[in-house]
């Protein structure tokens, strides 16, 4: 295997003292005290972490407990995307993200729960059982990477890796009262990030606050030659320490635009005002609140579920008994595959695969596929004239609703719905973020940034900010080890 390059080292973020003071044996105490393993959140532990080389690491993570979304590739840890058809399967090598934080001297103490490929919205879809959100029980910690959330909620690590497609980390994050990075297409590499659409996928990061989520994604950041789609640019300082002289208006300036199709009519009220009070804290805070309009936006949904499988049909072809993990014997080769597909795939999956084929079969390309990257260049283009017009965030809801019960969508489109106000941020490759922003029946709300490619520091310095001013009103889940 060739070297990749090292990402560019950390010069002005600092590491919280939260992370340094957060060990992996209050990572252990945690997990039991607080019967996490009740919540399925782990597929899979190293107990051995405890007494590996990296606690006496110096780097910059050194000794830090990490948990990692199980569609990241691993040589210590199984690496089965929650899925049957992978069960048991070890890789021969190791994403490029997980490499990094462990070179950064962070533990890895185990794989997290997750929708089987990601294809979900509140982690109902494993293989292994749904995860629980630690906030309530009875509710789902969002998807597809709820475990990592979960994890980091239930303070059993206080940053994990996740992935997105179509919000799938900040869908989460807020859901569990964290904080939820996607960075912009190509901040971070995808190798070993197990693909389901490779266009629209991301490795995103979790955090309990903005600060510690800002640190490891300078830390994952950077050109890597292994992922050809890795973008060849400087990682600057993801939060830098000192950014504006006016520290009663930090955010003197900025420019937050509010789409109006992000604040239907319809948009539950209680999270609307949340919202709003969001906003008035950043004019607050000295940042310009300026209303905008992304009409394309109601057509993002359908969009999405044309594109996201009809990519996931192809990368999941290679799921066939012969290549990786479980096979289901037969007398030929053609039923080792279908039995092999048919046992090894979960209902999602299995309706992703069948609607992607769909959309790419002779006579129906055009029709939908054709069509649906016409729309989503539109979108990707509507975004940019937003930001050229001078507007240099946009502020919306993260999700339309608290996080919902254990089996309460049992309807596939209206699950999907969860994600209407996250896709167009995949659709479009900008980096985006949800944060802790208030409470509605004791359950977190998250708030959404969103900002032009490779504008992460812009878009954490307001977070950073916002989550200052709220304090505990945010919401935000307790760190209790």
């Amino acid at each position: 295997m060739s070297e990749t390059n090292s990402p560019t080292p950390m010069h002005e973020t600092a590491i919280p003292s939260s992370l340094r003071t957060h060990t992996v044996a209050d990572a252990w105490q945690c997990f039991d005290r607080n019967d996490v393993a009740g919540l399925n959140a782990f597929l899979s532990l190293d107990r051995d972490a405890t007494t590996t080389g990296a606690l006496t690491g110096t780097g910059a993570l050194a000794g830090v407990p990490v948990a990692i979304k199980d569609n990241l590739a691993t040589l210590t840890l199984p690496t089965t995307c929650a899925s049957r058809i992978l069960e048991g399967y070890v890789s021969p090598f190791e994403a490029t993200a997980v490499r990094r934080l462990r070179e950064a001297g962070a533990v890895v103490i185990g794989k997290t729960n997750m929708d089987e490929f990601a294809m979900g919205s509140s982690t109902e879809n494993s293989a292994y059982g749904p995860t629980r959100n630690p906030l309530d029980r009875d509710r789902v910690p969002g998807g597809s990477s709820g475990g990592s959330a979960a994890a980091v909620a239930a303070g059993v690590v206080r940053i994990a890796l996740g992935s997105e497609t179509g919000g799938s980390v900040r869908q989460p994050a807020a859901f569990c009262g964290i904080v939820g990075v996607k960075p912009t297409y190509g901040r971070v590499s995808r190798y070993g990030l197990v693909a389901y659409a490779s266009s629209l996928d991301n490795v995103g990061v979790f955090g309990s606050t903005v600060a510690e989520a800002a640190a490891a994604l300078e830390i994952i950041a950077g050109h890597d030659p292994l992922d050809s789609t890795s973008a060849d640019v400087p990682v600057p300082p993801m939060l830098p320490a000192r950014a504006h002289d006016d520290v009663a208006k930090p955010l003197s300036g900025l420019v937050v635009g509010k789409p109006r199709e992000y604040f239907p009519a319809n948009l539950d009220p209680r999270i609307a005002s949340h919202c709003e009070r969001a906003l008035a804290q950043l004019a607050a805070l000295g940042a310009e609140v300026r209303e905008v309009s992304l009409p394309s936006t109601d057509l993002a949904i359908p969009v999405y579920y044309i594109i996201a499988p009809a990519e996931a049909s192809s990368n999941l072809a290679r799921y066939d008994g012969a290549r990786y993990g479980a096979r289901a014997e037969a007398g030929d080769l053609r039923s080792m595959y279908e039995r092999t597909r048919s046992r090894g795939f979960g209902d999602e999956v299995t309706r992703r695969i069948l609607l992607g084929t769909y959309v790419l079969s002779a006579g129906y390309y055009d029709a939908y596929y054709k069509r649906a990257q016409a729309v989503r260049t539109l979108i990707t283009r509507e975004f940019a004239d937003v930001f050229a017009s001078g507007v240099h965030l946009l502020f919306t809801p993260t999700t339309p609703t608290p996080a919902f019960r254990l089996g309460e969508l049992s309807d596939p489109y209206e699950m999907y719905l969860s994600d209407i106000f996250t896709v167009t941020a995949n659709l479009a490759g900008v980096p985006a973020m949800s944060q802790p922003i208030g409470l509605v029946d004791g359950l977190p709300v998250g708030g959404q940034f969103m900002a032009p490619h490779f504008a992460e520091p812009t878009m954490l310095r307001a977070a950073a900010a916002l989550e200052a001013a709220l304090g505990a009103t945010a919401g935000a889940a307790g760190v209790t080890a």
